[in-house]
């Protein structure tokens, strides 16, 4: 068993492509999208036919589901782009997509953790960055999901396999489209990235289970001037360079 791995595409078409096309030289037998799909200053209709085209199966991620559930003046400026753009019939589309997804073999793939797509699985914020999460603070999270074989989590846009002793494998297949949420200031300052378009392939042999993490070069020059052209030159600077001032 092959299975690609994407997350948190944050409506960067030429990154999605990118990936998409790596995925098909590699021999996996299926995808997963694990959420944040259009909310971005790029390209979120197109993004959403691709996805919708190519027929992949997709998590709900806190992003797609605000477009629905927030009023337009709550929502961060590039979801008021990105929900500018769509059409009811598009947002209602992915407020319906489902929260989980069961994908068999002990394999359960969410946005955030189980039980909300807000909360990070593996972190958690202090002083204004993002570090590990304690092991306690993790199982808590997990919850029922501790008797899974593995779980696939996105949301914090940071590439991470992590084993939990008794517990599930969790791979984070990082951000297809998006390093630095630029909308939000705290972490973002503080931290380094890179502007790679990532995603993963969780492979089955036997009763063991292993992670291939890849980080692809793509033309993010021309993400960046999109997001510039659009009114957003923190998300230009966050596309090109990995990290924003």
């Amino acid at each position: 068993m092959r299975l690609a791995v994407i997350s948190d595409i944050h409506a960067n078409l030429p990154a999605l492509e990118a990936v998409l096309a790596d995925i098909a030289g590699r021999s996996a037998d299926a995808i997963v999208n694990l959420g944040d799909c259009v909310a971005g200053p790029l390209w979120p209709s197109e993004t959403w036919a691709l996805l919708n085209a190519r027929g992949i199966r997709t998590v709900r991620g806190n992003h797609d589901r605000y477009l629905r559930s927030r009023p337009a003046e709550r929502l961060p400026a590039a979801d008021r782009f990105a929900l500018g753009t769509l059409s009811e019939i598009h947002t209602q589309a992915l407020f319906d997509l489902p929260p989980t997804i069961d994908l068999g073999d002990g394999v359960l793939a969410v946005h955030g953790t189980p039980t909300d797509d807000g909360a990070y699985l593996t972190e958690e914020m202090l002083s204004g960055r993002m570090a590990p999460a304690p092991r306690e603070t993790v199982v808590q999270r997990l919850g029922a999901a501790m008797d899974r074989a593995v779980v696939l989590c996105g949301h914090s846009h940071r590439q991470s396999v992590t084993q939990v002793t008794d517990g599930p494998l969790i791979l984070n297949p990082g951000t297809v489209g998006c390093p630095v949420f630029a909308d939000m200031t705290t972490a973002n300052a503080l931290e380094f990235r890179s502007p790679h378009a990532r995603y993963a392939i969780l492979t089955r042999r036997g009763d063991r289970w292993g992670a291939e993490l890849f980080a692809l070069d793509y033309d993010w020059d021309h993400a960046a001037a999109k997001a510039r052209d659009n009114g957003f030159p923190r998300w230009g600077e966050a596309l090109s360079g990995g990290a924003v001032r």
